[in-house]
């Protein structure tokens, strides 16, 4: 089983062994969907062009000659030109992606993360996840099969581009964060006491892959699933970002993430505080694993089911 997810900053596939769960080959590359869309509303050219070209190499790493789930998430939900792009996309690769929303990339999300968690042998019945992309940030509640999330337009490519530095960043998440603080505060109001605090997607796994000593080009997931990413590691991690030149950044964080790293630390470190941590366990798998797992177990246009044990 082959999944693709194409997020607002990278495009990640997967080829998943469906008896085992496990993944057989990977695939992630930046592809920046969303680079332009604050001001345009439009999906670019220069992005569809590089989202075509890496489905083309996909094809070179996944076996796609086996059924293939593609979904798709906040720049397609956005851009005025997403019918027009999708259509190209089919057309030029063969691909067909099915834009969803915010609540079903949660739950996707969501069945990944937990099947992770089971399988490091960590605690799984009571957690709060946030999952920080280019596009928005899904936080989602879980305890013992009762499930509560929301996605917020709060992305790590549309806010750096807004707000450009760190700094300014920083001064507008209280006003960035307004509805995510209220949304954490009407889930505690209802019982939800999460005991831990799992944070996925490109931000978290980069600065813990940071911490692990690792650099873009020895990333090794295996190694991040389940490392404690405690809150000062952000502030280290951005202190030795922001000292490096721009190439040596790209060799550490990858090319296209040079420039969206330390915004999403700062808004990484937000969360934190909204939500009431000083670590999190930092998981790599993702949206592209959740839609894997949930085609091979037959739940792909509802994994809500799953993740309650419906």
């Amino acid at each position: 089983m082959v999944a693709i997810d194409l997020g607002s900053n990278t495009l990640r596939g997967v080829e998943m062994e469906c008896r085992s769960l496990e993944p057989a080959a990977w695939f992630e590359k930046i592809v920046r969907t969303a680079d332009g869309i604050h001001k345009s509303g439009r999906i670019s050219e220069e992005a569809v062009v590089r989202i075509v070209e890496a489905l083309n190499e996909a094809k070179g790493v996944l076996d796609f000659s086996q059924p293939v789930a593609a979904v798709t998430t906040q720049a397609l939900r956005k851009a005025s030109n997403a019918e027009e792009v999708l259509n190209r996309i089919r057309s030029e690769c063969g691909i067909d992606f099915r834009v969803i929303g915010g609540e079903e990339e949660a739950y996707y999300t969501l069945l990944a993360v937990k099947n992770r968690l089971e399988k490091i042998g960590m605690e799984s019945d009571n957690f709060v996840m946030a999952d920080l992309g280019g596009g928005s940030t899904e936080i989602l509640f879980f305890d013992s099969g009762r499930v509560e999330s929301r996605s917020f337009d709060i992305g790590i490519v549309t806010v750096a581009q807004k707000y450009g530095s760190a700094e300014r960043i920083g001064q507008a998440m209280p006003h960035l964060t307004k509805d995510l603080r209220r949304f954490a505060e009407s889930m505690r109001a209802e019982g939800f006491d999460p005991k831990l605090f799992v944070s996925t997607a490109g931000t978290p796994t980069t600065v813990a892959a940071m911490k692990l000593g690792m650099s873009y080009a020895t990333y090794d997931a295996k190694k991040i699933n389940g490392t404690t990413l405690q809150r000062a590691d952000l502030k280290i991690q951005m202190d030795r970002l922001l000292s490096l030149d721009e190439e040596s950044r790209r060799e550490l964080v990858g090319v296209g993430r040079e420039d969206l790293i330390a915004a999403g630390i700062t808004i990484l470190d937000g969360l934190y505080s909204l939500l009431g941590f000083d670590e999190s366990v930092v998981i790599d798998d993702g949206l592209r694993e959740g839609v894997a797992i949930a085609a091979c177990l037959g739940f792909l246009e509802r994994p809500g089911d799953l993740v309650r044990g419906g």
